[in-house]
């Protein structure tokens, strides 16, 4: 396999073996017929028009081509394959660049890495675990911490929230509307009176013992 792959020079070397209607055969290089070379000459001549049937004999270097004559010319049949030889040049760059990852990766010794991640993972896991059961234990000794952490305080922490993104969204129509013509937008300033009282009452509302 050379290094570089030049389209002019193996153009040379193709040789119309075979010429009939709708079909065509051609005596190929060796080195068009490695992979992924071989491959690609017949992925990119299946894609011209009027071509149904492409075969590329690896170990015999012979290359078939069945075309409708109706959709395609022979001339049509060469120019698409002239063209998949311009390809192999980036097929070949990409490929060498694929192996120098690979040369990389091996170097770098991914599994060690994996090892040191899992360790440390672990590690913070166990910090985790660590400082959980000592929160457990603060809450223990201090009943009223329990209230910080209830479904209650998060409950009002969330209306909070809703408050606060609801005020935002609405300030300019509060601003430069509701307080400029009230009656006009009563039904706004009832709904948000409402709200607010359900928000006090929940407030309000004592909380459930366990």
């Amino acid at each position: 396999m050379t290094d570089v792959i030049r389209p002019e020079t193996l153009a040379r070397e193709i040789v119309v073996r075979y010429r009939g209607v709708g079909h065509v055969r051609f005596t190929v290089p060796a080195v068009l017929c490695a992979e992924p070379f071989a491959t690609s000459i017949e992925e990119s001549l299946l894609r011209q028009t009027g071509v149904y049937r492409v075969t590329l004999y690896r170990r015999q270097g012979k290359l078939s081509v069945f075309y409708d004559p109706h959709a395609c010319e022979l001339h049509d049949v060469a120019r698409g394959l002239h063209g998949a030889l311009g390809a192999l040049d980036k097929l070949k760059a990409q490929e060498s660049v694929g192996a120098s990852m690979v040369q990389r990766l091996r170097a770098a010794n991914p599994i060690s890495w994996f090892k040191a991640q899992t360790e440390r993972v672990k590690t913070k896991v166990e910090e985790w675990r660590f400082k959980a059961k000592l929160l457990k234990q603060i809450m223990a000794y201090h009943p009223q911490m329990q209230n910080v952490f209830s479904e209650r305080a998060a409950i009002n922490f969330a209306n909070d929230l809703v408050i606060f993104y609801l005020i935002k969204v609405h300030w300019d129509l509060i601003t430069q509307k509701w307080l400029k013509q009230p009656f006009k937008y009563r039904n706004a300033w009832l709904t948000s009176f409402y709200l607010v009282f359900l928000l006090v009452r929940y407030r309000k509302q004592p909380a459930k013992k366990p």
